[in-house]
């Protein structure tokens, strides 16, 4: 096999693509000591931009909660740039949802800590993400799902 079939992973550029943080309760939300309630989300989107070259999109939303107010929100779309050749089509996507995402994870958490402290609230540290594992629970969903409709037009 020559050089140029071996299957090749590069990463070109890390970036924020998107970054919103909003405190609607200011300033009387500074006033309260009590600990927030802590709402996390992520999702993680790639898409082809040319010749064996991807975009991922990790979004990580977290929101803070005292109650029924919220104290915080924020939203960090880290996202990388990334050249994939040579790879089988069927391993693809797990290369986009898993391994790019798992790149993706620390810079994430860097400018969503690195966002929140700025706002006035102490460090936010995200625990770390198993993406594979995620992964395959979406996998699992969709076949489940995809099996269900086929049961259900019998």
């Amino acid at each position: 096999m020559s050089d140029t079939q071996q299957p090749h992973f590069s990463i070109e550029k890390v970036y924020v693509k998107d970054m919103s943080l909003e405190i609607p309760g200011a300033p009387e939300i500074f006033l309260q000591r009590e600990n927030p309630e802590i709402e996390i989300q992520l999702n993680s989107q790639g898409k082809g931009i040319g010749d064996g070259t991807f975009e991922v999109v990790l979004t990580v939303t977290i929101t803070a909660k005292l109650s029924d107010k919220t104290m915080f929100l924020v939203e960090v779309g880290q996202a990388g740039i990334f050249q994939i050749r040579n790879v089988p089509e069927q391993d693809l996507e797990p290369i986009l949802a898993v391994a790019c995402p798992n790149i993706l994870f620390p810079y994430a958490r860097e400018t969503v800590s690195d966002c929140v402290n700025r706002a006035g609230f102490p460090p936010l540290l995200l625990a770390p993400v198993n993406f594979e594992a995620l992964y395959q629970q979406r996998v699992s969903a969709a076949q489940q799902q995809q099996a269900a409709g086929e049961v259900s037009i019998q």
